[in-house]
């Protein structure tokens, strides 16, 4: 007999359901890009490939495209999806961002994607570092494009405004789930200030660089949001001035994280991406292994809803 815990009016199995068929296909073969852990772990970077234990970097990595962790690898805030450690951090490395423009160029990356910790304890949230960072990568690897999934900095609109400025090619702030899940998911979160710092990205980078600056945010399926609420969410990002959205399955990293209330069918995230789609983004890349950086290298050139 299933036991259930009660969670924001919600039934929610205590256990971890048995991985479906459409995930367990999908396996990860990082032997054969051990040139490029070594490569990353010799330099003492991190990528939240691999802190986080994302499914898909083995294709990501045979795509010229790792998404690095910047300003160390401990969190200012526990949310119940991540697998990152949290805890009090160490001070940035200020040889991080030449560090991390070195590495793309000496792995011949195409696309770096930048996200860090949340660092709650810096008055910019790490804002100036993501810049600095930024701005190395385009000094020492001209063509090479540069994606940030930024945290919400406190709601701190300047240093929203100091990272747009920098000119990446998609300002990319995650939603992760419905705000009815936030007390449970992602604690120290409001969306109210996600939409703020999604939408003042979309005001600032239309206004320094035009019409093709892509704003970005990714929601997880199956932590018990209901389809109504999912709309809803998707619909306010559309009307923030998002361009670009991700929809993926929620997958648990270890046992001490959420469980997952629900794996989603591909056919059902491949319906819901067209039906989002309507809302007016400019791309909705819907699929159970998505995740907000999976094939960033196209996703920025890429119109209309995808399934994956």
């Amino acid at each position: 007999m299933p036991r259930f815990a009660q969670r924001a009016g919600r039934e929610v199995l205590a256990g971890h359901p048995r991985l479906p068929e459409w995930i367990t296909r999908e396996r990860v073969r990082l032997g054969e890009l051990h040139a490029m852990k070594v490569g990353l772990r010799d330099a003492d970077l991190h990528t939240v490939c691999e802190e986080a234990r994302c499914p898909n970097r083995a294709h990501c990595f045979s795509h010229g495209t790792a998404t690095f962790l910047l300003l160390g690898d401990t969190c200012t805030r526990a949310c119940g999806f991540c697998a990152i450690h949290s805890g009090r951090p160490q001070p940035p490395n200020p040889q991080e961002p030449e560090e991390t423009a070195r590495r793309v160029a000496a792995l011949g990356l195409r696309f770096a994607v930048l996200t860090s910790v949340n660092r709650d304890d810096l008055a910019d949230g790490g804002a100036g570092h993501f810049a600095r960072t930024i701005r190395a990568i385009r000094r020492l690897n001209p063509g090479v494009g540069v994606e940030v999934l930024t945290p919400d900095f406190m709601g701190n609109l300047e240093a929203v405004a100091e990272v747009v400025a920098a000119g990446p090619a998609v300002f990319n702030h995650n939603t992760e789930t419905v705000p009815s899940l936030y007390p449970t998911v992602r604690p120290a979160g409001r969306f109210p200030r996600t939409l703020a710092v999604l939408a003042e990205a979309k005001r600032l980078g239309s206004a320094l660089f035009g019409p093709e600056f892509r704003t970005k945010s990714g929601l997880m399926l199956g932590l018990g949001e209901t389809e109504a609420e999912l709309l809803e969410v998707c619909a306010a990002l559309a009307a923030a001035g998002v361009d670009i959205l991700t929809l993926g399955q929620y997958l648990r990293p270890t046992r001490h994280q959420l469980p997952v209330v629900r794996y989603v069918p591909p056919e059902e995230f491949a319906d819901l991406g067209r039906r989002i789609q309507a809302l007016g983004f400019r791309t909705v890349y819907s699929g159970p292994l998505v995740r907000s950086s999976f094939n960033a290298y196209e996703i920025s050139e890429t119109e209309g809803a995808t399934s994956a």
